[in-house]
């Protein structure tokens, strides 16, 4: 009997996409799903003909495959993949290889690859980006875990992955949980792209009053400049977009958004390294906010704010705003990179940042020009601090400034919310202050609590204590970092 290259469990809209991928580029897979009326359908629909073969229980999957075995899992994050985890180890060899394709939480991913290989197995969690379209046609791909697995899956992946100028966007990115938090700051981004965007939108669309069809001929305008990218190209079709009796279906959507989760984890994380994602947390706050739909809706009848209006050069404000979200990007990237950097630091991974830019420019969701950019910025200073500092950026950034400014200023004035518009220029203007208040914030927490401070004009690290009230005593407590 032939021997499959690889098994795939899993036939929901990425799986079968991945498994069509793979068997279009030569590979012959074997597939298994928990509901096996779907390996049935699948089989002898859309894959009847090809080089896909149907297992209906784990026993028969593993025997299908060539040694090493390769299992890739797609399947919900969470207790499903520990439960096919669990069942597969019994089943397979030392040296054979379990792939996690899905959104897994990192530490789970940090945590499976102690475990499988404490088992003789080896173990891959990879991200993979770029929805239904993607996966079928190339995705973006993020595989970390063991080491010793990547020449094994290499092949695989590098040829089902998208290209950007010839090359695969997919490199090993390092050990353990790091292809899935890689993955998940590109969520993120994601996240805070969309958000601004959308924020773009309803300034066109609230102060000066454009049309659909007027907003969708600028984002096209857009879309050829600094800007070109996935979400800004789509951004243009939607807004084109009529249903069949003609009305925009942009305009019939309800204003409520809905999030599966790794914005989130990409916020806790920033907390838990102590850096300022701020940007991508409003976003993932926005979303919050905007499921609040009745309570908005109530709300609206009770406060009051300026009516939106704008009386100067409409297109002169347009350009605004495309600076507005350009540097605003900017920071969004130099945010997640930050992160990145921070996480590296924390669990020992050796991240090639410009190559994590290239794996994003293809195939993914976040796919755009303005990654090239940051391959270059990394290439010419693999130490580079902020991507904020690279010149490129910090002349784009000085480039749409006052721009920048009007747009937030005039969103403020107007009335119209931009959590992330201005979180990001209040970012700008924080890393760029060589002073900030808070000496004041240290003062208060010594006051009440003898936290003690750092003095200017003593050395870092040395901690200090004032009795503020003449009753409090030399006692201070500890310091630490939470």
């Amino acid at each position: 009997m032939k021997k499959a290259d690889i098994g795939l469990i899993g036939l929901a809209v990425m799986g079968e996409n991945l498994v069509m991928n793979m068997e279009s580029k030569g590979f012959c897979v074997a597939v298994f799903n928990r509901t096996t009326e779907k390996v049935t359908r699948f089989t002898a629909g859309r894959a009847k003909g090809k080089n896909i073969i149907g297992a209906y229980y784990l026993e028969e999957l593993v025997g299908m495959l060539k040694k090493p075995r390769k299992v890739m899992l797609m399947v919900k994050a969470g207790g499903a993949v520990d439960a096919f985890i669990e069942k597969l180890i019994p089943l397979m060899e030392k040296g054979d290889i379990i792939i996690d394709g899905g959104n897994s939480h990192f530490t789970d991913t940090i945590r499976r690859t102690k475990m499988v290989e404490d088992r003789g197995l080896l173990y891959v969690g990879a991200g993979v980006s770029g929805g239904e379209e993607g996966a079928l046609l190339g995705p973006s791909i993020m595989p970390g875990g063991s080491p010793a697995a990547w020449p094994h899956v290499k092949l695989i992946f590098k040829t089902i992955a998208a290209k950007a100028d010839g090359a695969p966007c997919c490199d090993w990115v390092g050990e353990n949980g790091a292809g899935h938090f890689v993955k998940m700051v590109h969520n993120g981004i994601e996240y805070g792209d969309m958000q601004l965007i959308g924020e773009a939108y309803f300034l066109m669309k609230e102060m000066l009053h454009l049309s659909n069809d007027e907003m969708s001929v600028i984002f096209g305008e857009w879309n050829k400049g600094d800007l070109d990218s996935y979400l800004i190209e789509i951004t243009r079709d939607i807004l084109a977009f009529r249903d069949e009796d003609g009305v925009p279906v942009l305009d019939e959507i309800l204003d409520t958004a809905g999030q599966k989760g790794t914005g989130k984890w990409a916020s806790m994380a920033a907390l838990d390294e102590g850096v300022p994602l701020t940007l991508i947390g409003e976003a993932v706050f926005a979303r919050s906010l905007s499921a609040m739909k009745e309570e908005r809706v109530a709300a609206s009848g009770i406060l009051r704010g300026p009516a939106p209006g704008f009386h100067g050069d409409k297109e002169a404000f347009a350009a605004d705003i495309r600076d507005a979200l350009y540097a605003s990007k900017i920071v969004s990237y130099s945010q997640g990179y930050a992160l990145l950097k921070a996480a590296a630091g924390t669990y020992g991974w050796g991240l090639k940042y410009g190559s994590i830019a290239l794996m994003w420019r293809g195939g993914c969701i976040i796919r755009s020009a303005f990654l090239g950019k940051i391959k270059e910025a990394f290439d010419d200073d693999a130490g580079l601090d902020n991507l904020m500092l690279a010149p490129f950026f910090k002349e784009k950034l000085e480039a749409g400034q006052a721009g920048w400014r009007r747009t937030v200023s005039a969103a403020v004035l107007g009335g119209i919310p931009v959590p992330a518009l201005s979180s990001a220029l209040s970012y700008y203007d924080g890393y760029r202050s060589a002073r900030l208040p808070a000496n004041l914030l240290q003062a208060q927490r010594d006051f009440f609590g003898a936290h003690t401070f750092e003095r200017v004009d003593k050395p870092r690290g040395a901690f200090f204590h004032t009795d503020w009230t003449g009753e409090g005593g030399s006692t201070s407590a500890s310091t630490y970092e939470a």
